[in-house]
């Protein structure tokens, strides 16, 4: 049976006023359990805000503060399940598990319950995280990757996290003796370039060239002036689309529009918004095209829906197999 154990956020580094990075280390005498790159655990915290799931006129579900008889605010636990950053060794070594994690929002821009106490932790004062202690899920290389020797890994924002987890266990193991035959790309998507985690360690991972990964990181805000050149430009997906030669979404979603006959408007205005995409300065694209045969590709992507669902429209258009992070929330009670 799954158990509640006691841990504590050791340290705690903040990308921007939505992102952060956090490690949790086990009471002590305790350990996490073993797992696998790419796999992940539900956490908890006792003193979230909660709410509670109203149906309205329209039929739509929504969720609002749940409040007491004075209107305030109730508190309580909440748990939700997160992808390991951390490499299997990491934690093996160190002992601890470390996490990518976005500070969620609702349509009405109420942050979400677990997150906002999450982005309140300070390390030796609010730090305390409840852990179950079963590590779960089948988003591994071992199970959606096996047999392909082109694993293209496609990430927007802290969809990052298990793709970062894989690629520190495989550059470690290729350290320790004969490294993956597969090739490894990587393309991970951010607002800003304060928003990219990890990108160090992985630029330091492709150039030490233990295994063949290539790594491409791209920006949909770039910087009006000053933008770093060695950073793609647009969102993921649409740097994807670039490589395979495909339409932008806001191109493909304009011309439904305009074969319905309704929303041409709206699909227009994004279409403008919308930064068209570029490679990092010194990225082959034809290179990176040979990269991605289609025979011969899988796509693994975990991020946003709404990022997921059109790079499953490019794999597909493309007739690449496709793989995404599905969360089954069974993990704990």
């Amino acid at each position: 049976m799954v158990q509640r154990r006691t841990g504590f956020a050791v340290s705690w580094q903040t990308l921007s006023p939505i992102l952060g990075i956090f490690r949790v280390q086990p009471a002590a005498g305790g350990r996490f359990p073993d797992y696998e790159a790419g796999q992940y655990i539900a956490l908890r915290r006792e003193d979230c805000a909660l709410t509670r799931r109203v149906t309205g006129a329209d039929g739509r579900t929504r969720y609002v503060p749940d409040v007491d008889a004075s209107g305030r605010q109730r508190r309580g636990p909440v748990s939700h399940a997160y992808s390991i950053s951390s490499a299997p060794y990491e934690t093996a070594q160190e002992g601890f598990l470390e996490f990518y994690v976005v500070r969620e929002t609702d349509e009405d821009g109420r942050p979400g319950r677990l997150t906002e106490s999450l982005f309140r932790i300070e390390p030796g004062k609010d730090d305390e995280i409840v852990y179950f202690d079963r590590i779960a899920g089948d988003f591994t290389l071992a199970k959606r990757a096996a047999g392909f020797p082109h694993v293209l890994m496609v990430a927007s924002g802290s969809g990052l996290a298990p793709f970062v987890s894989m690629i520190k266990q495989l550059h470690f193991e290729a350290g320790r003796g004969p490294g993956d035959p597969a090739r490894y790309t990587l393309l991970h998507g951010n607002r800003t370039a304060e928003e990219l985690a990890y990108h160090r360690d992985l630029e330091t991972i492709a150039a030490a060239g233990r295994l063949d990964f290539t790594y491409l990181a791209t920006v949909s805000r770039p910087a009006s002036s000053g933008h770093d050149p060695s950073l793609g430009r647009g969102r993921v997906s649409n740097v994807l689309r670039l490589l395979l030669g495909l339409p932008l979404k806001e191109e493909e979603d304009l011309e439904a529009a305009a074969e319905k006959g309704e929303g041409v408007e709206t699909a227009r205005a994004a279409l403008v918004r919308a930064v068209r995409p570029a490679l990092p300065a010194g990225a082959g694209a034809d290179a990176l095209r040979e990269r991605l045969a289609p025979a011969r590709t899988v796509v693994m992507t975990c991020g946003n829906a709404s990022a997921m669902s059109d790079v499953q429209r490019a794999a597909q258009a493309r007739g690449i197999r496709f793989e995404k992070e599905d969360w089954k929330p069974t993990l704990y009670p």
